[in-house]
């Protein structure tokens, strides 16, 4: 595998960011509002409580999202974007928790929006983007994982679940 330049990591960051940060956002903010009106559907929180809950889990969501688009650029020589992947296999820092940690910050995003403007609706299309994306990362993404990687994307994928990290017992010394 040959290394990306600057130049292309920087226009996979950009145009993955425009798309799943912008634009994703943007069109559940329309769509959802209008649905919400049109369905009638009552608002998720009480105002203001939804502001706060959405700055939570915006702040959270994007937080997530940055690590593990540090760690792909730094670690693994490449991009979240899969036309400028990752050159080595990432099993550290977010990636250590859970498998899909940019998926988990973009659906903690996301629902974070839904918060913010309140929408029923939102968290159900995030929940269908959940789903959709499982599904490519299910039949599509690992499959190429596991050809490019072999055995040790098999051992990583053994030992690190897919999304939701696992709370492990911190020892604590006395």
């Amino acid at each position: 595998m040959s290394e990306y330049s600057k130049k292309q990591k920087v226009v996979g960051l950009i145009f993955g960011g425009l798309i799943f940060l912008v634009g994703v956002p943007s069109i559940l903010a329309v769509i959802s509002t209008s649905s919400d009106k049109k369905l009638n559907l009552p608002h998720l929180i009480p105002e203001p409580f939804n502001l706060v809950v959405a700055i939570i889990f915006i702040t959270l969501g994007l937080l997530l999202v940055a690590w593990s688009g540090f760690v792909q650029l730094r670690i693994g020589k490449g991009t979240p974007v899969p036309v400028v992947p990752t050159q080595r296999l990432v099993t550290t820092g977010p990636y250590a928790l859970c498998r899909n940690p940019m998926l988990l910050g973009t659906v903690i995003y996301y629902l974070g929006i839904g918060f913010w403007i309140n929408s029923l609706s939102a968290v159900i299309l995030t929940a269908l983007f959940l789903l959709c994306s499982a599904l490519y990362i299910k039949l599509g993404e690992e499959k190429e994982l596991e050809a490019r990687f072999g055995k040790e994307y098999e051992e990583y994928k053994r030992k690190v679940p897919f999304l939701i990290p696992r709370l492990r017992k911190v020892k604590q010394k006395w």
